[in-house]
């Protein structure tokens, strides 16, 4: 008894109350639960270790003699271009250097664990950093950090550089934290659909303006001169004003080391994509041009005897993890927000890409709390945020790289350069680093081809691109990204509210119906207009749907029914001397839907017909339209919402009373997320049911 005792308490019985029998069923039903649960249990705990660490599913059965190998030369050719990317990368983030190698370990380390692509690279990336600097240069400006006592004629001595950047650092790694944040319940939330709102030519049109952002704050390291760093409103203007303004104290050492440094990337280049087949491996010019200037630099004490800028000191190894600033977050939810959906669409773009060249899937929520937790695990180690490369993942991938172990080796050896050698890089001037980033942003600079493109195939994404690039160089990133979202949406429903509407015509011997007046092989069928439209029917768009088919029809009731009247009265008028009553009729024209020959006979309109007696005659009136039916072709609809329907019926209602039947034919039965089964066919046939 101390065991049913024991079961019954587990379940909450009353066992004074309970029969045996029922004690029974409840083991019976416990014992059931517990193992389904366990199954259960089992197999979904199973199935989401899985999707949440890819890692799981292909590092077991991990092919090393096939792979490895690849995966080596491909890890170490990207791992070179990491390194200086890394460092040039965070100038735009307006943070120190070596947290670009920060960002260049931590994060593609936890990729190779969460990610589902097998070919992107992960880590700095040119849009997110330039996006982050903005951020870190409002909130941190050069005017709260003035030495009042500073006497030296350069801007950089009235500035107290360390707490400066000490500041920059804290807002890059709270927008960061943010940003994984938001990335990580996105996708938990299954929110990855959210980047399809980012189309392509508002993303190619972002990243051109965002890339004159990087180039015009850069043009400052390439000529060495001293000026504010601006963020916000007009901030490409005041940079360029501010720049030009200083042009006379251009540092001739500076601007002809980067010049060289620009030429030499340039042809180097040129020489990877043309001979692209033939190369093992691209050549690594990025690498190449870290090691000679800082060779250079050093050799001839540029920094001192020049006045060239370097990057200045190093600090060997890894900073212990520490919490951000919370105090910055209300600042910095916006960017934040920004930040996490330009890096997550990035990032799936380019992985789809790869994903469909070598025939894999990526999962897009996967990707972004992937993404999600590289930027907010690794920012409590003093990272800014990160994204896919697309200059890096192509070194990636034409290299042979099978897998992320690519990656993981490209994140080890950026680690040994921060722990052992990272000192090195000392003397590494700073138009170097200018000159890196501004060579690798000739490929966004191509995207202005998309122009004449746009404008031959779709005006409304020209539109786009165009706003998208307008309002990011003026406005700034981020109230640039909010604008061209916004239109974006809004050329949607226009392009719902103005839908294109025809009248279809049959193709003789095939099942085709076309617009009339595109082809001329379709043909009308007598008495029977076939009205499309290619969208649905809803609040938006119904009375410029309804007008669109009174128009394309040439059929108005109004019309109809005033003439009617005219003619009633001019009758009634006519017969009004004759004694005997007069009866008034329409006379009614009947057609064959599908009939092409039977033609509206010679009526005789106005003709009295046969006397039924003396007391009365009958007159016909004229029918004004030869029309007796019209169908509306619903294909295209995938909804209708209640004023669509509204709208509907009442057009039904005005043609019926001018002897005009309407009909709704290609209507989607298949139910859906707004029940259109109820919605369309339901209330189509209610609509009909009444004429």
């Amino acid at each position: 008894m101390a065991v049913v005792q024991s079961e019954g308490e587990c379940w909450g019985l009353n066992l004074m109350k309970v029969t045996p029998e029922k004690l029974c069923l409840w083991r019976l039903l416990k014992i059931c639960l517990v193992l389904n649960i366990h199954r259960c249990s089992s197999e979904k705990a199973k199935a989401a270790a899985l999707s949440f660490m890819p890692i799981l599913s292909w590092l077991p059965s991990y092919p090393v003699k096939k792979y490895l190998f690849s995966d080596v030369v491909s890890g170490l050719s990207t791992g070179v271009v990491q390194l200086p990317q890394g460092l040039a990368y965070a100038m735009l983030a307006a943070v120190p250097p070596v947290y670009g190698l920060y960002s260049s370990f931590y994060p593609v380390l936890l990729y190779t664990f969460f990610g589902t692509s097998r070919h992107i690279s992960v880590g700095t990336f040119a849009v997110i950093s330039l996006m982050i600097g903005g951020v870190a240069v409002r909130e941190a400006p050069d005017s709260m950090f003035m030495n009042i006592n500073a006497t030296g004629s350069n801007a950089s001595d009235a500035i107290n550089v360390e707490l400066r950047d000490k500041s920059r650092v804290q807002v890059a790694v709270m927008v960061t934290t943010l940003a994984g944040l938001i990335q990580i319940v996105l996708g938990l939330l299954r929110f990855g659909f959210v980047a399809i709102y980012l189309t392509e030519p508002l993303v190619r049109g972002f990243t051109t303006a965002a890339s004159m952002h990087v180039v015009i704050s850069q043009l400052k390291y390439l000529l060495g001169v001293e000026t504010q760093r601006y963020s916000g409103f007009l901030s490409a203007i005041y940079s360029v004003k501010a720049v030009l303004s200083r042009i006379t104290s251009t540092n001739i050492a500076t601007f002809l080391l980067g010049l060289g440094c620009i030429i030499f990337l340039y042809v180097i280049k040129v020489l990877n994509e043309r001979f692209k087949k033939k190369l093992p491996i691209p050549i690594p010019g990025e690498i190449i041009v870290v090691i000679v200037s800082t060779g250079i630099s050093y050799g001839l004490s540029l920094s001192k005897e020049y006045k060239v800028h370097v990057v200045g000191n190093i600090p060997t190894g890894l900073r212990p993890p520490a919490a951000p600033n919370i105090s910055l977050l209300p600042n910095l939810v916006t960017d934040s927000f920004a930040i996490a959906i330009v890096g997550f669409s990035m990032d799936v773009s380019l992985a789809k890409i790869f994903a469909l060249k070598h025939g894999y899937s990526v999962d897009g929520n996967q990707e972004l709390i992937a993404l999600g937790l590289c930027n907010f695990i690794s920012s409590f180690f003093q990272t800014f945020a990160v994204t896919c490369s697309m200059s890096r993942s192509l070194v990636q991938e034409s290299t042979g790289g099978k897998t992320q172990i690519a990656g993981l080796l490209a994140s080890l050896l950026v680690l040994v350069v921060v722990v052992a050698v990272g000192f090195v890089f000392e003397p590494l001037p700073q138009t170097a680093l200018a000159a890196i980033i501004m060579v690798n942003l000739i490929g966004m600079f191509k995207q202005f081809r998309d122009i004449p493109s746009l404008w031959r195939t779709s005006k409304i994404e020209l539109a786009i691109w165009v706003i998208a690039f307008i309002a990011s160089v003026l406005l700034g990133l981020d109230y640039g990204l909010l604008v061209a979202v916004t239109f974006a949406i809004l050329t949607v429903i226009y392009r719902t509210q103005s839908p294109k509407t025809s009248i279809l015509g049959h193709v003789a011997n095939t099942g085709l119906y076309c617009d009339v007046d595109e082809y001329e092989e379709a043909a009308e069928y007598e008495g029977i207009k076939i009205f499309h439209s290619n969208s649905s029917v809803y609040f938006a768009n119904s009375d410029l749907y309804v007008n669109s088919l009174k128009e394309k029809t040439g059929l108005n009731p109004e019309h109809l029914q005033a003439a009617r009247k005219a003619q009633k009265k001019r009758k009634e008028k006519t017969n009004s001397n004759r004694s005997s009553p007069l009866k008034i009729c329409a006379k009614a024209v009947t057609h064959d839907v599908l009939s092409q020959s039977h033609v509206a006979e010679d009526q005789k309109n106005g003709q009295f017909g046969d006397r039924h007696g003396d007391s009365e005659e009958a007159v016909f009136l004229e029918p004004f339209s030869t029309v007796h039916s019209i169908i509306l072709d619903w294909t295209s609809a995938t909804f209708i919402d209640s004023v669509g329907a509204k709208a509907i019926r009442q057009v039904i209602k005005e043609y019926a009373a001018v002897d005009v039947r309407v009909v709704i034919a290609g209507c989607n039965s298949k139910p859906s997320s707004v029940n259109l089964r109820d919605d369309c066919v339901g209330k189509s046939r209610e609509l009909l049911k009444h004429t």
